[in-house]
């Protein structure tokens, strides 16, 4: 497994490979190109295995201090080896070297796992919302 990151937009083969996994941990949801564009220093870290992106964790600036934690996920085959954990420290390291002070992240009751990771390194719950599609939603932030 090798872990890496890209700045801004990731090459084809690996946005292939993100995409694929994003309907895969999504439950179907695309990932399309253009939402990609319209996000301010987008961050990718991943992780491949024999050439297949098993894992992956994107985001980007809200502002030139918070970094928004976006989407990620690990293929259900890799899951319980820590690879979420990895690609969390490899974020918040980049992140601390790229100057940011705080990351935010936003996760729902329903997705235990992920609420437990963040709580696990560091993150406090701020607040709750009901956004517009009538979904609960906790967000998260951590001193970096």
């Amino acid at each position: 497994m090798v872990y890496t990151y890209i700045d801004g937009i990731p090459e084809e083969k690996y946005l292939i490979g993100i995409q694929q996994l994003h309907q895969h941990v999504f439950e179907g949801a695309e990932l399309s190109l253009e939402e990609l564009h319209n996000k301010h220093n987008l961050l990718t870290c991943l992780v491949v295995s024999n050439d297949e992106v098993i894992g992956f964790k994107m985001g980007y600036e809200l502002s030139p201090d918070i970094f928004y934690s976006w989407l990620g996920g690990v293929h259900s085959s890799y899951r319980e080896q820590g690879i979420a954990s990895k690609l969390m420290a490899l974020q918040h390291k980049l992140l601390k070297n790229a100057e940011y002070k705080t990351v935010q992240t936003k996760s729902r009751n329903n997705r235990k796992e992920m609420l437990i990771l963040n709580i696990k390194h560091g993150f406090n719950i701020i607040s709750t919302y009901t956004s517009a599609k009538g979904k609960h939603k906790i967000i998260l932030e951590k001193d970096l």
